[in-house]
């Protein structure tokens, strides 16, 4: 098994955004020190829900500063960028870092974002599909020219090429953040991981790994890359002696985050939405997921495990919103609950 964290760097109420990277960097160095798996990054625009603009350039900050650890983006949106750029620093990471950079991807949300990149809704809507086979094409080719509706240009080398990593991995791992049967069967057919959200719990994950491997095995995908196939789930993660104590530092401090950082998001087109009730969510997440002793937390993940067969998790340590708090998190995290499991 295993077990990485989930870093949002999110903007507490009364925080400013430099004390949230801070943070965001600090649990990323400790999550090395604690034994941890990986490091998962968020990217969000113009919202206090996450102040990490771009995933993979704080991804480049941390693999400087660690020297084993996995990081990931967990996701770079990919309506908001040229595939090909993406792919470049994408590739450039794998390189550079000895093959431990993973790229996860993901649609994104209808947001102000769009207008801003000039991307518009259409590349939130339709174009994700096209953008994520030329991202795949550029870091599996060694030259790529495109002729599709969104993308169109001639064929050029791609440099610096994955597979020029002094690794064993041709290039760096894709995983694509999954929340409907579309997104499912898109992953699948393509033989690519897929990323579960921390709002779905153990049943419906394993319901959406069951569907997975039929859309990969009727898009004839080998048998081994179904079977292997390393789904990431991700959650929240807090300890305590206790488990009230556990989760009563999330329900003071989440809630608040939440109604401040999920309430800053704008739609490009006007269109309505509904927002979660920010203490309804928090309490959610508390029974979904690890809060609680060391052997609860440890248990809920073999639980987990045994029930969607998925054995990597991205945990999210930093809803005390508290810097001290969440290093002594992430540290127990690696001292008292990993010894647990296999």
């Amino acid at each position: 098994m295993r077990v990485g964290s989930f870093v949002l760097a999110a903007q507490f109420p009364g925080q400013g955004q430099g004390e949230a990277l801070h943070r965001a960097v600090r649990t990323a160095e400790v999550a090395e020190e604690a034994g941890l798996d990986a490091v998962w990054l968020a990217e969000h625009h113009f919202v206090p829900y996450g102040t990490c603009p771009s995933a993979v350039t704080l991804a480049a900050l941390l693999l400087g500063r660690t020297r084993r650890l996995r990081v990931g983006t967990a996701v770079s949106v990919l309506p908001t960028v040229h595939p090909v750029a993406l792919g470049e620093q994408a590739a450039l990471l794998h390189v550079t870092s000895g093959g431990r950079f993973s790229l996860g991807v993901g649609r994104g949300g209808p947001w102000v974002d769009l207008e801003v990149f000039g991307t518009g809704l259409d590349a939130y809507e339709h174009g994700f599909p096209e953008s994520l086979d030329l991202l795949m094409r550029w870091l599996r080719e060694p030259s790529v020219g495109a002729s599709g509706e969104r993308f169109a240009f001639r064929e050029v080398p791609v440099v610096p090429r994955p597979s020029e990593a002094l690794t064993e991995v041709p290039g760096p791992e894709v995983v694509v953040a999954s929340t409907s049967p579309a997104s499912v069967r898109l992953a699948a057919e393509r033989g690519l991981p897929m990323l579960l959200g921390m709002h779905v719990g153990d049943e419906e994950k394993a319901e959406m790994v069951a569907l997975w491997r039929r859309f990969a095995e009727a898009a004839g995908r080998p048998g081994d890359e179904i079977r292997d196939a390393g789904h990431v789930s991700a959650g929240v993660c807090q300890i305590a002696d206790r488990r009230t104590d556990a989760a009563e530092a999330l329900l003071k401090a989440m809630p608040g985050w939440l109604r401040q950082g999920l309430g800053a998001h704008v739609t490009v087109d006007g269109r309505a939405r509904r927002m979660r009730d920010p203490l309804a969510y928090t309490e959610l997440l508390c029974g979904l997921h690890p809060v609680g002793t060391p052997r609860l937390c440890a248990d809920r993940l073999a639980a987990t495990s045994e029930r969607t067969g998925i054995s990597r998790f991205a945990l999210l340590v930093e809803g005390s919103g508290d810097l001290a708090a969440t290093e002594e998190n992430v540290r127990r995290l690696g001292a008292e609950v990993l010894p647990h499991l296999g």
